[in-house]
């Protein structure tokens, strides 16, 4: 009969503690609260430096579209459902794609794709602490 690798009773408990209830809570709320610091920077992406009403002034092709009336900026949403392990950010003001994407007649305005990569090493790095949290079993 093979002996036991050493350790291996160790390895399992932390793997139990990560896949466990407790692990996945962890890791799903820092699934949300980088969806919502993505929400927040695609925000402020849009309402930095603009002026609504008459002073206003569309932005320059190829950069975040400049607030008029609030609208994109207070549509951009997070959807989650707890547990899920996923999040998503998104716009549902009618034009969002518009802007993102740019039409035939108009170039991208992006705001969404920029939060999410100047984010992307934050949500990285508050998943990974969650996990981390989870294996040591301390998530409390």
């Amino acid at each position: 009969m093979a002996k036991r690798p050493k350790g291996l009773d160790a390895h399992l408990k932390r793997l139990a503690r990560l896949y466990g209830p407790e692990g996945t809570r962890l890791v799903d709320q820092a699934i949300f609260v980088g969806a919502d610091e993505i929400r927040v920077e695609a925000q402020i992406s849009i309402t930095t430096g603009s002026v609504s009403g008459a002073g206003h002034v569309p932005s320059l092709p190829g950069q975040p579209p400049n607030n008029d009336t609030g609208t994109l900026a207070n549509f951009i949403n997070v959807e989650h459902r707890a547990g899920s392990l996923k999040a998503t950010v998104r716009s549902d003001a009618t034009y969002s794609a518009d802007l993102e994407f740019g039409t035939s007649k108009m170039a991208e305005r992006p705001f969404m794709r920029p939060a999410r990569d100047k984010k992307k090493s934050e949500v990285k790095r508050l998943v990974q602490q969650a996990m981390n949290k989870a294996v040591k079993g301390s998530g409390t």
